[in-house]
């Protein structure tokens, strides 16, 4: 009876153990070697917005986090009801594992979500609405190079006076240009500002309009977010780009710009995706804004370029002095949503 015992103990031992091979392998047979995400554009690849996310996209992959090829398919600008339809056509197509929206989508999503339970959606930016499960809500802030331009106009002024020119007053513009004139009051307590808004995502006939008029009331350096930078030209005055490097746009006159870098927003996208898919954790998308700081590598600061011998050197180390700070923690630039007012 003894050995009949040992013999069933070690029959069903092996049987564990050939359970939990088994086990252990399907585990690894259904990690996903591929990610499809679909792309749903607000502006087109030309402008900061949505160029900045393609190349972030472009290094991620080349990295290949979690051994994941990369692959994605992004649209023409689309808002409303033809956001939502691509959405859908994307979601029951069966062929994408991540709807990315790049702008304010979540009343397309809200539709959408439940629906389609295993497909990760992310929207990205204000004006949004906090879903959670699976809507990650994406945010990105350049508040903090903004204030890095502002010390640098702050310190080159010869009027005292400064200019910003915007596209919405919305929450993630206000930040900037107000950390923007934050940075230049810091080092020039006699700052006098001026700020308009040309109520439009591309015009740039408004913009050189509204750039035109701050320039003849004496700005002779102005943050340009709305990528017309033919005034400033003219003047024969500097000014500062907005997302992403602008400097070939006008050569002679950006001096640098805020960059946004999505490179860690991808990466904690694709992360939840895995946890999801590879470990069976359910999607945890969160309800509040979440973003990468400038240490966290979510944004950045543009060279000068050729343009660097135009910067004083004490106001270049300066800068530098205060952009290790930031960097290192030591320093914080507060958000500020308010409406940036004329003062």
């Amino acid at each position: 009876m003894f050995m009949i015992f040992v013999r069933r103990v070690a029959a069903l031992c092996a049987l564990a153990i050939a359970c939990i091979a088994i086990g252990t392998g399907l585990a690894r047979a259904t990690e996903p070697d591929k990610l499809r995400i679909a792309v749903i554009l607000s502006a087109g690849i030309e402008s900061g917005w949505d160029g900045t996310l393609i190349q972030a996209l472009e290094r991620v992959k080349a990295k290949k986090p979690h051994g994941l090829e990369i692959t994605w398919k992004y649209t023409d600008p689309l808002w409303g009801d033809d956001a939502g339809d691509a959405m859908r056509l994307f979601a029951e197509s069966g062929q994408y594992d991540i709807i990315w929206a790049h702008s304010t989508y979540s009343d397309q999503v809200k539709k959408l979500k439940d629906e389609f339970p295993d497909i990760m959606f992310v929207v990205v930016g204000s004006g949004n609405e906090g879903l959670g499960g699976n809507q990650y809500w994406i945010y990105k802030r350049v508040h903090e190079p903004a204030y890095l331009l502002g010390t640098i106009a702050g310190k080159m002024t010869k009027s005292n006076k400064l200019g910003a020119v915007g596209t919405f007053p919305a929450d993630d513009v206000n930040d900037e240009i107000n950390a923007f004139f934050d940075g230049a009051k810091a080092v020039n307590p006699k700052i006098e500002r001026s700020v308009a808004f040309i109520e439009s995502w591309y015009d740039p006939a408004k913009a050189a309009e509204y750039t035109s008029a701050q320039i003849a009331t004496g700005a002779d350096l102005i943050f340009q977010l709305t990528g017309n930078f033919k005034p400033c030209e003219e003047a024969k005055i500097l000014c500062f780009g907005n997302f992403q490097d602008q400097h070939s746009f006008s050569p002679s006159t950006v001096l640098s710009s805020t960059v946004a870098q999505w490179d860690p927003d991808v990466n904690h996208v694709i992360d939840a995706w895995w946890a999801h898919k590879a470990e069976g954790k359910p999607y945890a998308g969160n309800t509040e804004k979440h973003w990468f700081s400038m240490k966290d590598g979510g944004s950045a600061m543009a060279p000068y370029g050729e343009l660097e011998s135009k910067l004083p050197e004490n106001v270049r180390s300066d800068v530098d002095a205060l952009k290790a700070k930031i960097m290192a923690g030591t320093f914080e630039v507060p958000v500020d949503v308010s409406d940036p007012k004329a003062h």
